[in-house]
């Protein structure tokens, strides 16, 4: 195939040329130029998601599959991901043991229309050729709503815990610090972290692992949940169910979803096949829209008996 004809035009003062043939020139730059470009995007990101509406931890297939339900629904709220790992996508680029196809059982099909994901079709589930179609698909849908923020390679490191109105522990945000630091904490003196304050928190972190589970695990050791349920053995007709249908606010503030709310349920593990993420991350979306709704109708009953 030959390369394409050559294209010159003027980028301010400087002649540009997209050319095959040994006379490619770029605009010109300054290191500065780029360094500032970053910079300031991403610490007004960090200054203006200080505080949001939803954070939700863990940007794997729930927690994707949460972002997009959330933020198409609600494009007024601010939707802020944070994701330990410098690629976003969980256990979801590949099927399993290392092999690309992905298996979705029905009725989660219907997401896969949604977001415009192709695949075949075996009756009782359907086959997408390759598991990293269907997370680059939704990762690149998410990315482009302009009220989702994703932070990767960023760590909870805790939950921030508030006394309500009616004096009961209420999650209300995250503690968050980079992940190459966060890793780093005993090899360092003092190295502390910053905060994201949200009504809600949803919290996808997976099952139990280097940084899975987290919030099942927080939960015990701040004593809001007296012990870990623990995952079960696989059982993936009594697995993708008890996700979905489980996903709910386990604390005032805390919604869980995924294969993490296996590890605090105790409820069965589903192997490679990823209908109970998705499910589970729409399910997690409507959860945190009733508790904003919810939340809403409260203080707007407060401000009334405030001004009265």
């Amino acid at each position: 195939m030959e390369a394409p004809a050559s294209t010159l035009k003027s980028v301010g003062k400087a002649d540009v040329q997209e050319d095959y043939h040994g006379s490619y020139r770029f605009a010109p730059i300054e290191e500065a130029q780029v360094s500032r470009a970053m910079i300031k995007r991403y610490f007004d990101t960090m200054y203006e998601r200080a505080v949001s509406d939803v954070v939700i931890v863990g940007a794997g297939s729930a927690g994707l599959s949460c972002a997009y339900s959330l933020a198409t629904r609600r494009p007024d709220l601010k939707v802020t991901i944070i994701e330990a790992n410098v690629a976003p996508g969980g256990g979801a680029w590949l099927g399993g043991q290392l092999m690309t196809a992905m298996v979705i059982r029905k009725p989660a099909d219907n997401f896969l229309r949604e977001i415009g994901v192709p695949y075949e079709d075996e009756g009782n589930f359907v086959v997408v050729k390759h598991a990293a179609l269907f997370t680059s698909t939704l990762l690149s849908r998410v990315l482009a709503l302009p009220n989702v923020v994703l932070m990767n390679a960023t760590s909870v490191e805790d939950l921030i815990v508030r006394t309500d109105f009616e004096n009961k522990e209420r999650v209300s945000g995250v503690v968050t610090n980079w992940t190459l630091v966060a890793l780093n904490h005993d090899t360092q003196s003092c190295m502390d972290p910053c905060t994201i304050t949200a009504p809600v928190v949803v919290s996808t972190t997976g099952h139990d692992g280097p940084m899975g589970a987290f919030s099942a695990k927080r939960l015990i050791s701040m004593g809001l949940n007296k012990e870990l349920g623990n995952m079960r053995g696989l059982d993936m007709n009594r697995s993708e169910p008890a996700i979905v249908n489980g996903t709910r606010e386990v604390v005032p503030g805390l919604v869980m979803a995924g294969m993490e709310l296996a590890e605090h349920d105790g409820s069965n593990r589903m192997g490679p096949t990823f209908g109970g993420m998705i499910g589970s991350g729409i399910k997690a979306a409507h959860e945190a829209i009733r508790m904003l709704d919810a939340a809403n109708v409260v203080m707007g009953k407060v401000a009334g008996k405030v001004k009265a």
